[in-house]
């Protein structure tokens, strides 16, 4: 199929451009990835309305097949969040999740702490930025809905545990593979000082949005520093419309899904589901790893193990073992098949319509690659820069790249090689910050994009309005954004951690202040 060349063209950004406006505009974000995957196959069809037609085809078929077989790496995420789905219904329809929440009720004795409890919980489990969000969000909505704490808070809290922990975290998925990039660019310019995995060590203080980011989402659960739209849906929650779309939300839970919850269930009816699925996929994860490591002759380690690890396979597992032992928990209640088969399908199709969001944001990502959009915005950092501001501005296009494609793999994909290739040629020293550059900028521009696939799940995870959640959460990654910037701005002229670290706590103390003052501001709400 012959396409046309847009990745010297400014051209190449208009599809992500056009799904990013329509979708902060109308809230509809199906419509804006359709739009957006439409207008980019007809400009790279030279608006040919057979060949738009037979390309958007043939990616809607790459979802399902690829070379000749099934699509595994995004079936697997697919059929995970189903049973992810059931999972949770089994739980409520066992009554762990009302027993949990009665637990943390007597136990939880504020908002405040039902809001730290998320926040703990996201930090804890860091394997996956998938699996976190909505195993955490499985686990706490019941409990944050009980402290009339709104879903765009949870989702908040999801969103800003998941990746910041999953980028700086060596045992996870994301370290692993940004290790991996990591080694193949130290070796291509001769750099032995340090091997891949004590870079990433070294780059972990150096990431500062990750950091603040963190740092943030404490203060905000402890602080109650609500603002903006986030104001709003907390103030809604109190009335008892946690959703904040003024519908009555006063249900529990099982009227929410339509099941009816048992009142005889245990604790452990949450726990052992919840700990099967981690336990398990955390053991696939290092099983699979460590075939792969056996089957090339190399010794084992669990950092090889992580490096060479089949998620999507591991995911897999550890869902259908956690549905497994969720079955178990509700065998216990005396239901019958028909009522366990009805649960479980009414916990599948509530995942169906973030399954219809990720399909179009994997079309639309394929539409931005094959335009060139991430090729484009790589070139707009050549010319006479002082090599001092080469870290910030790494910062900011690394963060338009994952804002524009919604994908933060993919910038460090494409930014890791470039920000290595200029550290090269301008100065070698600044390579670690550079790379850090790369990594916090793409994590803060794909929380903000409402195409990114982890802002979809969190927002899954927490049952929350997607772009309840993205524009919620933005007053906070914006202010975690700007503070990263000034350290990146610091760390490049004075070449000091130290020195940007202490910076990037007082601007972060200066800010905090200024969001608690906002927060406390008088707000009338018709």
């Amino acid at each position: 199929m012959n396409l046309v060349n847009f990745s010297s063209s400014a051209l190449s950004i208009l599809p992500a451009i056009l799904a990013l406006s329509i979708a902060v505009i109308t809230h509809r974000v199906l419509l804006s990835l359709g739009l957006g995957i439409i207008s980019g196959a007809l400009l790279l069809n030279d608006f040919s309305f057979s060949a738009t037609l037979l390309y958007i085809s043939s990616h809607v078929l790459d979802l399902f097949v690829d070379n000749g077989g099934v699509n595994f790496d995004k079936m697997s995420i697919v059929v995970f969040l189903m049973l992810v789905g059931m999972i949770t219904v089994l739980i409520t329809l066992s009554g762990g999740t009302h027993a949990f929440a009665a637990w943390a009720q007597r136990r939880v004795k504020s908002k405040r702490g039902a809001k730290l409890l998320a926040v703990f919980l996201g930090v804890f489990i860091f394997i996956d930025d998938y699996f976190n969000s909505l195993t955490v969000g499985a686990i706490m909505r019941p409990v944050t809905d009980r402290f009339h704490v709104s879903r765009a808070k949870l989702a908040y809290i999801l969103d800003s545990t998941a990746a910041p922990m999953c980028v700086i975290m060596p045992a996870s998925s994301w370290g692993a593979y940004i290790i991996t990039v990591i080694g193949g660019i130290l070796v291509s310019h001769g750099v032995t000082e340090y091997s891949p995995l004590s870079a990433f060590a070294r780059m972990i203080l150096m990431n500062f949005y990750a950091i603040f980011a963190l740092l943030m989402v404490f203060a905000v659960a402890w602080f109650q520093m609500d603002i903006g739209s986030m104001r709003y849906f907390e103030y809604q929650a109190l009335t008892g419309n946690r959703l904040g779309d003024g519908k009555d939300s006063t249900s529990s839970l099982d009227n929410e899904l339509g099941i009816e919850e048992s009142n005889k269930g245990h604790v452990s009816d949450l726990i052992v589901p919840i700990a099967v699925l981690i336990v398990t996929t955390i053991f696939w994860m290092i099983f699979s790893g460590a075939e792969i490591l056996k089957a090339n002759a190399k010794s084992f380690s669990i950092l090889g193990a992580f490096e060479n690890t089949d998620v999507g396979m591991s995911l897999l597992y550890g869902s259908g073992l956690g549905l497994l032992s969720a079955l178990l928990t509700v065998s216990k209640q005396h239901l019958s098949v028909p009522e366990i088969s009805y649960a479980m399908w009414v916990g599948a199709k509530s995942m169906f319509g973030a399954i219809m969001i990720l399909f179009f944001a994997w079309i639309i990502g394929s539409v931005i690659g094959d335009m060139g959009t991430g090729k484009f915005l790589s070139t707009l950092i050549h010319g006479n820069i002082p090599h001092q501001l080469l870290p910030v501005i790494l910062f900011i296009l690394s963060a338009a790249m994952a804002f524009s494609t919604g994908t933060s793999w993919g910038t460090f994909g494409i930014m890791l090689p470039i920000s290595g290739d200029l550290s090269a040629v301008t100065d070698i020293t600044l390579m670690l910050p550079m790379l850090s550059a790369v990594l916090a900028g793409a994590v803060f521009g794909d929380h903000c994009s409402p195409i990114s696939d982890t802002t979809i799940l969190s927002a899954t995870g927490a049952h929350c309005g997607h772009m309840d959640h993205v524009l919620s959460q933005l007053p906070y990654a914006l202010a975690g954004a700007i503070i990263a910037a000034v350290a990146y701005l610091v760390l490049g002229f004075t070449e000091s951690l130290t020195i940007a670290l202490l910076v990037g706590f007082c601007i972060f103390i200066l800010v905090c202040l200024m969001l608690m003052w906002l927060s406390r501001r008088p707000k009338k709400y018709c």
